[in-house]
């Protein structure tokens, strides 16, 4: 078996405010990141899966498509956009980097095409010292 892991990147801009909770209790837990502009940063996500190597090709999965699906699912919906109000899934879930990520884990592994090798973990970096997995295993094994 090999693990490839595929680096992509997105802008977006976000609001970490939970509506069940009041000013207070936002500014409590979330500081800055509850502005009420909003705040971006450049995500850099990474996309690992794991499988065979091919016998006549040598690869374990044809790059051009992961890539292809990972644009269409993740990258054109996420980038350069307003999480809360331009992403569906954020009009009820705050999102926080934890969200985004299994957000994604989700979308690509409802698209995942038969025959491909197995999604094995979401890794989003929202800044140096922030990084956000997601282990797609699990939800693979019922697949």
């Amino acid at each position: 078996m090999v693990r490839v892991t595929r680096r992509y990147a997105f802008a977006a801009s976000h609001r970490l405010h939970a509506p069940q909770l009041g000013p207070e209790e936002n500014q409590r837990i979330y500081g800055k990141c509850n502005n009420p502009f909003g705040h971006g940063h450049n995500y850099v996500l990474e996309v690992s899966v794991r499988g065979p190597v091919d016998v006549e090709t040598g690869r374990a999965v044809d790059l051009t498509l992961l890539d292809q699906l990972v644009q269409r699912v993740v990258l054109e919906p996420f980038d350069h956009r307003h999480l809360n109000t331009q992403v569906a899934e954020f009009a009820s879930l705050v999102p926080t980097t934890e969200n985004v990520a299994l957000v994604a884990e989700r979308r690509l592994r409802e698209q995942w095409p038969a025959g491909w090798p197995r999604l094995e973990k979401i890794r989003i970096a929202e800044t140096e010292r922030n990084i956000f997995e997601v282990d797609g295993c699990s939800q693979n094994e019922s697949r």
